[in-house]
This record gives C-alpha cells, structure tokens and sequence, in this order.
C-alpha cells in the first residue's frame, strides 16, 4: 500500500462552487441580438457617428442637400441650376478659373445690395474686361434669357448670393424681379459690357 500517513500530502478534493454552471445558449443569443439592435438604432439615429450630423438628418449628405436654409426650395433649386449651366466655368468652389471666368465667392458683384446688375447680367450677357473683387478679368458670358425662365434665374442668384459656404450672404431674388428687367430689356440683342452694367443704376 502507498498510503501517507501524513494527510497533507494527500490530493485535496475541489468542493463545487454554488452557482457555476455554465450559461444557458439562449442568454447568449439574446445578448448577440440586443448588440446587433444597438448597432443597427444608433447607425440610424445617431447620423452614422458623423459629428456634423444631427437629427432630423441621417447623412452628411442629407444634411448639406437642406443648408444653408432649412425649407428653401430657390435656393435648392439654383444649386441644380447652376450645376447644370455655370459650374463648368465658376467652379464647384465658386472661386472661377483665373483670368478668364471671375469668382462668384465674395464677389462685390454678386453681393451687391440690389440685384438688378446680376440679373441683367445673366439675361443678355457680358463681354469685355471685368474687374471683380480686385481681380481684373478678361472672357464673355453668353445670354440666358433663352435658355432660362424667370424662376431659373431668380433661383440660380438666390443660390449664388446666399451661398453662405463662399462666404456670401445677400438677398434672395424673386422671379418678379426678373420678369421686370426682362421686361425692361425687351428687344436687346447685344452683350453688356462692364462699363455698360456700371452706369445702371442698382434698384432699377
């Protein structure tokens, strides 16, 4: 026999701890569920943890589509205007090309406190050498009063004068602000030049 007589050489016997089972697989699976519901609640709540994002907005996306102004159907809209007639020469920044195509962004044309220039502008086209801001210019601009209605123009300037992201901030203009100077300017056939556009008064 290889019994010890000495009982503390003797392998101890592990007493069951009370409540040390194993978990039952249905905790498991709850918990899996829970996390995968808090991922998905906070992905569509939380604005994809985009900190520029805020409710009621679920992307960045969403968010810069409805800015600067909540609710401004003219300005939405001359955004898509001016994508599709003027980007290609004022540039997505606004800043223009050099030389040729003038800035619209913190131009002291486009800014000015009456419109009726811009519109004019836009209408019958410009021609010859422009300076805008301190930058001198030199390029042609066709007329768009064929192309574009009365609420095409007042929406692209809206979006052009309020544009807030190219530090602008003037007024809105109205499609009857337009429709009164292309009344005005009925029968024109020729280009403004900038010395032309300089001698109109503003608020006319």
């Amino acid at each position: 026999m290889n019994s010890d007589p000495n009982p503390s050489n003797r392998p101890q016997e592990i007493e069951p701890i009370a409540g040390s089972a194993r978990a039952p697989v249905w905790l498991f699976v709850l918990v899996a569920v829970l996390a995968f519901w808090g991922m998905g609640f906070l992905d569509n709540h939380g604005g994809g943890f985009d900190p520029l994002v805020y409710k009621p907005y679920k992307s960045l996306a969403e968010l810069k589509a409805d800015q600067p102004r909540t609710g401004n159907d003219a300005f939405r809209k001359g955004q898509k205007v001016f994508e599709s007639y003027c980007i290609l020469c004022h540039q997505s920044t606004g800043k223009g090309l050099p030389i040729q195509y003038p800035p619209l962004a913190g131009s002291d044309w486009v800014q000015a406190k009456d419109p009726g220039r811009l519109i004019r502008l836009v209408l019958d086209g410009i021609q010859g050498t422009i300076t805008v801001s301190g930058q001198q210019l030199t390029g042609a601009m066709p007329p768009w009063k064929e192309n574009l209605t009365d609420e095409d123009i007042a929406s692209v300037l809206t979006y052009i004068r309020g544009n807030q992201e190219w530090g602008n901030s003037a007024s809105q203009v109205t499609p009857d602000q337009v429709k009164a100077i292309r009344g005005k300017m009925a029968g024109r056939s020729t280009a403004w030049s900038p010395e032309e556009l300089l001698k109109v008064n503003e608020n006319e």
